[in-house]
C-alpha cells in the first residue's frame, strides 16, 4: 500500500496538534512518541515516554507544544516502512455498541437472523417499519423510550440489543487488550471462519486517567456479524482477534481550535474499494448518536470501575452496508485485499488493507516489551 502526506493528514494539518507513535530501530528498537511538526514527526519522549503519560499531563496541546524534542524521521519515511503505529499504548480499548438507531435494528436483525446474512433482508423490511421511526429523537433511558419498550414486548420484538440501545445503560465492550491495535497502512484482520462481516468507520476518543477527554482519533471496530449474531457471548470472537482494531493516524489533541464539539457534529466518511472492482462508501455522522460521547465516558469512570492509564473509547457508528456483494441476498462482506479508509476533514485518513487474522503480521511487542525498551532508553 502506497500512502502520501496527502492522503493521511487533516484539511488544516498546520492548525492541529497531532500526536501518535512512530516505530524507531535503532539504537534500541521500539515505538517512540512523537508530535507532527512541519512534515517531521518529533520525539516527545522526554516529556511523555508514553502517551497514556502524555495524556494524563495537566494541558497536554499547550505542553507538546512548548516542548522542543528531536526529529526522529520525515512522515514519508514512516509511511514508506509501514512504522506509524496505532497512537495509543497503555490504555484501555473499549468501544460503546448500538450508539445509533440504524445500527441498533441492524444488531436486532443479526439476532433475529442468527447469524444468517440470507434471512436479514425480510427481517430488514419487518422491522424498520416498526423501528425505525419509533426510534427517531428517542433519548436513551426516557420515559419515551420506555414507552417504545412496552411496545416492543407487546409484539413479540424486544431484543438484548434495544436493552442497551434504547435503556439507561449503554453497551461498552473491551475491543482488543491495550498494545494491540494496528495503525494506519497496517493489514488489519478478519477471522478466516467469518463470512458475514463489515467496517465500523468511527471517531475514538482518547481519554486521560481521571476522565478527561483530551483528544480523539479514527477507528476501525471490524466487526463480524455472523459470529455475533450466532450468539451475544460470542462477542469477544467477534471483536477480540489479532490484527481487528485500527487506530490513527494521529491523535488530535483538544485546543482552543478543536474540542468536543468538533467531535459532536463530525462526519466520518468511509470507502471499501474490492480487488473485485466492488465498492461501497457512506458516512458516519455523528450528530445522530443517540447518546452523548461524554456521558458515554461519564458511564465508565466512578467509584465502581478506574482507569490508572486511561482509555480510548470508539464511539459507535450508523454506518452498516448492506448491499449485495457476492449473490443476492448476502449482503455485504469483506473480501482479502479490501482498501479501506476512513476520514474526516478535522482528523485526516486512516487507511488499512483487509487480510484474514491468521495472516496479519502475529502480535508480539506487548507491555513488557514496551517497558524493556524505555528502560534501555533510560526512561523509566
Amino acid at each position: 500500500m502506497e500512502l502520501t502526506v496527502d492522503d493521511l493528514l487533516p484539511a488544516d494539518r498546520d492548525a492541529g496538534t497531532l500526536v501518535g507513535r512512530v516505530w524507531i530501530d535503532a539504537p534500541h528498537p521500539g515505538p517512540r512518541t512523537c508530535v507532527l511538526r512541519d512534515g517531521a514527526l518529533v520525539d516527545l519522549s522526554r516529556l511523555a515516554p508514553t502517551l497514556a503519560q502524555l495524556f494524563d499531563l495537566g494541558a497536554p496541546a499547550q505542553e507538546v507544544h512548548d516542548h522542543a524534542g528531536a526529529r526522529l524521521c520525515s512522515l514519508e519515511d514512516a509511511l514508506a516502512r509501514g512504522a506509524l503505529l496505532a497512537p495509543c499504548d497503555l490504555q484501555a480499548v473499549r468501544a460503546a455498541g448500538v450508539t445509533f438507531a440504524t445500527s441498533l435494528i441492524e444488531r436486532v436483525i443479526e439476532e433475529r437472523a442468527h447469524g444468517d446474512a440470507g434471512a436479514a433482508a425480510a427481517l430488514r423490511a419487518e422491522l424498520a417499519a416498526v423501528l425505525g421511526g419509533s426510534l427517531a429523537g428517542i433519548s436513551p433511558g426516557s420515559p419515551g423510550a420506555e414507552e417504545v419498550g412496552r411496545v416492543l414486548i407487546a409484539r413479540g420484538l424486544w431484543s438484548q440489543y434495544l436493552e442497551v440501545g434504547i435503556g439507561a445503560d449503554p453497551e461498552v465492550f473491551t475491543k482488543c487488550q491495550p498494545m494491540s491495535a494496528v495503525g494506519c497502512g497496517a493489514a488489519i484482520g478478519l477471522h478466516p471462519r467469518s463470512r458475514w462481516n463489515n467496517t465500523e468507520p468511527e471517531i475514538v476518543l482518547a481519554v486521560a486517567s481521571r476522565g478527561h477527554i483530551v483528544g480523539a482519533t479514527l477507528g476501525n471496530d471490524l466487526t463480524l456479524r455472523d459470529f455475533e449474531g450466532r450468539s451475544a457471548l460470542l462477542l469477544p470472537l467477534a471483536k477480540d482477534n489479532n490484527a481487528s482494531c485500527a487506530i490513527g493516524p494521529f491523535v488530535r489533541l483538544f485546543d482552543a481550535g478543536y474540542d468536543l464539539d468538533d467531535v459532536r457534529n463530525a462526519e466520518v466518511q468511509v470507502r471499501v474499494e474490492g480487488t473485485d472492482g466492488f465498492v461501497e462508501q457512506g458516512t458516519n455522522s455523528l450528530s445522530g448518536i443517540s447518546r452523548d460521547p461524554a456521558d458515554l465516558v461519564n458511564t465508565l469512570f466512578g467509584d465502581v470501575h478506574q482507569y490508572p492509564d486511561g482509555l480510548m473509547l470508539f464511539l459507535g457508528t450508523m454506518f452498516v452496508p448492506h448491499r449485495d456483494r457476492l449473490e443476492t441476498g448476502s449482503g455485504f462482506t469483506h473480501l482479502p485485499g479490501d482498501l479501506v479508509r476512513i476520514r474526516s476533514p478535522s482528523l485526516g485518513t486512516l487507511t488499512n488493507i483487509v487480510t484474514t487474522t491468521d495472516r496479519a503480521p502475529p502480535w508480539t511487542f506487548g507491555v513488557r516489551a514496551l517497558m524493556a525498551s524505555l528502560a534501555a532508553r533510560g526512561l523509566l
